[in-house]
């Protein structure tokens, strides 16, 4: 923190703040107004609708800053938190007491999500784009009991599979996954087409759903996880000027972990 704006207590200059994707929302609408902020019909987005993100310096709402004092990891490891962690976080919410969960896409979110449902004691099944075994590898060694391809079975069906991967043809597949009763959520901004699918599938009181974006409560409630679980963040650093290189790189699946813009 360099500078404070008029009537902000809450921070010192020199602390460390995190600035996470929901950068401001009315406040007035019927969402916010229920405590669904992250529904916000005129929301703005750090790095989309608002500057930052991709910047060595960002003006933000102090209201939507987080003090991140009491985590011990370094400024490009904690960077994660802020948007794969706290996505994830609240895709995980979306299970609800589900025991045995499958994650597919093992990228930036599902290698933080593992470690907090391995927390809780839940047990993780993780699927990859098939053949991608160093994902797989990956993913076991950061507790998953199972990895595989995404176009295999898991070994017992799943209480609930959470959809990282932006693709479409899993949401079928991963009904199929889960028992009666499961949950698929979808974790993701943007997917391609759903394909059609037999009714079958959702038939037995399975349930899709979608997740969109946080609230400030996601991110205290993660943050204040992370104070309490020591949580361990794979990342690669990238300079400013190479963000379009590191977009590239998660779009072919060329890393592990979570991509770090440093100035």
């Amino acid at each position: 923190m360099q500078a404070l704006g008029e009537g902000v207590a809450q921070f010192s200059i020199g602390q460390r703040v995190g600035v996470p994707w929901l950068a401001h929302t009315c406040g007035h609408c019927r969402y916010c107004a229920s405590g669904r902020e992250n529904l916000c019909d005129t929301p703005q987005f750090t790095g989309y609708t608002r500057d930052g993100g991709y910047a060595t310096h960002v003006v933000a709402d102090a209201q939507f800053c987080f003090a991140l004092d009491g985590i011990a990891l370094d400024d490009v490891a904690i960077a994660p938190l802020l948007c794969a962690g706290l996505i994830g976080w609240r895709t995980l919410a979306k299970a609800g007491d589900a025991e045995a969960i499958g994650l597919y896409g093992f990228g930036a979110a599902a290698h933080l999500v593992v470690q907090v449902a391995r927390a809780q004691g839940r047990r993780v099944f993780a699927f990859t784009r098939p053949g991608d075994t160093a994902a797989q590898d990956f993913a076991r060694s950061l507790g998953a009991v199972w990895a595989g391809g995404s176009d295999e079975a898991p070994p017992e069906p799943l209480d609930a599979a959470l959809i990282f991967a932006p693709v479409g043809a899993l949401v079928p597949q991963a009904l199929r996954a889960v028992r009666k009763g499961g949950r698929v959520v979808c974790g993701g901004i943007h997917m391609s087409d759903i394909p059609s699918f037999a009714y079958r599938w959702l038939w037995e009181e399975r349930e899709l759903v979608s997740v969109a974006n946080l609230t400030r409560q996601d991110a205290l409630d993660f943050l204040a996880f992370a104070r309490r679980v020591p949580l361990v963040t794979h990342t690669r650093r990238y300079g400013l000027a190479a963000a379009n290189e590191a977009l590239a790189d998660l779009r072919q699946g060329r890393l592990q972990g979570a991509a770090v813009l440093v100035p």
